[in-house]
């Protein structure tokens, strides 16, 4: 049997940090889903869909990727994939306290299904989209942040091209 894992996010943008996360997932599992999450109510600089086209144009050489998009419960949509690991970067003790929160949360839902916690790499430790956003958003280089068409994405959005 595939052991697929599911690494659930907003990836607005999709940084190197991500992109960490996801190579070293790939040595344990099979496959891996990047599931982008749908949220009405979450205010995005890229559509749920421009998300999706750039994660697949980084991520395009690695056959075992799989991007795709949810709405609703994680834990229904890990199911829906017969998956059974969520996948979580953390960076700090203050990203453990609310993913401690959400995985306690999803255990008592779906028994079946584990969440696994990865350490960012030392040299991704500080890095967020947030962070990319608001650098690019100021003309700053953010050259050792995101792949180079997440950086013309970023650019093109802001009007600096």
């Amino acid at each position: 049997m595939k052991k697929i894992a599911v690494y659930p996010g907003s990836f607005d943008p999709i940084t190197y940090g991500h992109l960490d996360i996801i190579r070293r997932t790939l040595t344990i599992f099979d496959e891996v889903i990047v599931a982008v999450a749908r949220n009405s109510q979450k205010s995005s600089l890229f559509t749920t869909e421009e998300r999706v086209a750039l994660i697949q144009q980084v991520l395009h050489e690695e056959k075992r990727v799989t991007v795709d998009t949810f709405t609703g419960l994680l834990i229904d949509y890990v199911s829906s994939r017969k998956a059974h690991v969520i996948i979580r970067g953390l960076r700090a003790i203050s990203d453990f306290e609310y993913e401690f929160q959400i995985a306690q949360m999803n255990s008592s839902i779906g028994q079946d299904i584990e969440t696994l916690f990865m350490m960012t790499s030392v040299q991704y430790g500080y890095l967020s989209s947030s962070i990319v956003k608001e650098v690019c958003s100021l003309n700053g280089n953010i050259d050792v942040f995101v792949p180079p068409e997440v950086k013309a994405a970023l650019r093109l959005k802001y009007g600096l091209d």
